[in-house]
């Protein structure tokens, strides 16, 4: 059994046993969840703990990376001008989407008030600064502080600044310091491992308490979550046939073919890598060049996951929308800004490791909690199916995108 579905039964067992708690001995469901939520604190906490180093040392690496690819050639440059720009574009639209799906499909509000109030113990968030303070704050005095604040956005920013500094040191020095963030960055792949390890019994714990206060109610609201974020995983592979059309020049009807093979692939295995060779086999049909194909889609699926920011910022709102929170524009646009970067360095990892070291930024911008991550991460098999398809939609997109703007599509192809 993977442990994707292992976590997925803990989560319906511990709702289960908190709702038959709840519902036939009353009585003892204060016991139950005092027992249970220190449980679950403690496993979130341990996931939490990761946030930062980790986040800081993928950022480097993840930058050095790219700068190592973007010397590769014009092509290569082009491929992550291409994939940078299709994440704004892509987060943007869920910062749009995702209110509106909210207003025409709402959380009951019943359902609402009780997960509240069984995630009574997540942390309360400081309000927006004015829009002046805000910006004067982006680039941190003590980056020290700024990480102890949880300034996430200024750490980012700072981060993303030494890491293109260390790619113009001397080659030694560079790599001695590469080498050693590398290390850290494996030495915390190691630790989150350890803490999913015990993600049965953490979700169970957290599950137990959500079922127990809020009753039949909870499965009725993760439902409504998957729905909505699978609707802007759905948003952002159409967006892909308007990509292939408009900046690749593919009809719509070629490109759905081209790409058939690849969702199928992605839906069996929710691995864009596993997809790999039924997009290079799609990029023949789009006529291609070879050396294109063979360059952008493997820089693609290592670099690039068009859903992340997408996805990562829906979540968030959702959180927003789960609390009552109503997020200013400052808020969301650093929201945005937060998901992109960082993307940049967590696009090769688990999804279970993507879901919550990339999305704890992102609600530390918009100024939610990110206590509810440990409840819904359990139900992230669904929405992965969502983020697969848009991620192998996007890669073919954004490859026949290159090649047309490099002038390579329709030569050398067999």
């Amino acid at each position: 059994m993977s442990r994707a579905t292992l976590i997925l039964l803990s989560l319906a067992a511990g709702l289960i046993a908190g709702v038959a708690v709840a519902s036939f001995a009353p009585g003892g469901a204060e016991t139950v969840v005092a027992v249970a939520r220190p449980i679950g604190t403690l496993w979130l906490n341990g996931l939490q703990m990761t946030v930062i180093p980790l986040v800081v040392t993928l950022l480097i690496t993840g930058v050095a990376a790219t700068a190592q690819a973007a010397q590769a050639g014009r092509i290569a440059g082009r491929a992550i001008m291409t994939f940078l720009s299709l994440d704004a574009l892509t987060a943007s639209m869920a910062a749009l989407v995702t209110p509106i799906l909210l207003s025409l499909a709402p959380m009951p509000r019943a359902a609402g008030q009780a997960l509240r109030a069984a995630l009574g113990h997540a942390e309360p968030v400081a309000p927006s600064p004015p829009i002046a303070e805000f910006v004067t704050n982006i680039v941190p005095t003590n980056i020290f502080a700024a990480a102890t604040n949880n300034a996430l956005l200024s750490l980012i920013l700072f981060t993303l600044a030494f890491a293109f500094a260390i790619t113009r040191i001397e080659g030694e020095a560079r790599d001695l310091l590469l080498r050693v963030f590398t290390a850290i960055r494996d030495a915390m792949l190691v630790l989150i491992g350890w803490v999913l390890w015990l993600a049965p019994l953490g979700v169970f714990a957290l599950a137990l308490v959500v079922g127990a206060s809020a009753g039949g109610a909870a499965f009725g609201a993760l439902a409504h979550y998957i729905a909505i974020i699978a609707s802007v995983g759905v948003v952002v592979m159409l967006m892909a046939y308007g990509v292939a059309a408009m900046l690749g020049r593919t009809s719509p009807a070629r490109f759905a073919r081209a790409l058939a093979p690849a969702q199928a692939v992605a839906v069996s295995t929710q691995s864009s890598l596993a997809s790999l060779p039924a997009m290079i086999e799609g990029t023949r049909a789009l006529r291609i060049a070879p050396e294109t194909a063979g360059l952008v889609l493997p820089m693609a699926v290592a670099m690039f996951r068009a859903t992340q920011p997408a996805m990562n910022v829906a979540v968030s709102l959702y959180i927003a929308h789960w609390f009552g929170i109503a997020p200013d524009l400052t808020s969301v646009a650093a929201a945005v800004v937060v998901a992109i970067l960082v993307s940049l360095g967590s696009a090769s990892l688990p999804s279970q490791i993507t879901f919550f070291a990339s999305i704890t930024p992102v609600c530390v911008a918009l100024g939610v909690p990110a206590a509810p991550l440990g409840l819904l991460i359990a139900v992230e098999t669904i929405p992965d199916i969502f983020r697969t398809l848009g991620n192998v939609s996007m890669d073919l997109a954004a490859t026949a995108t290159v090649s047309r703007w490099s002038g390579t599509t329709g030569k050398d192809v067999p």
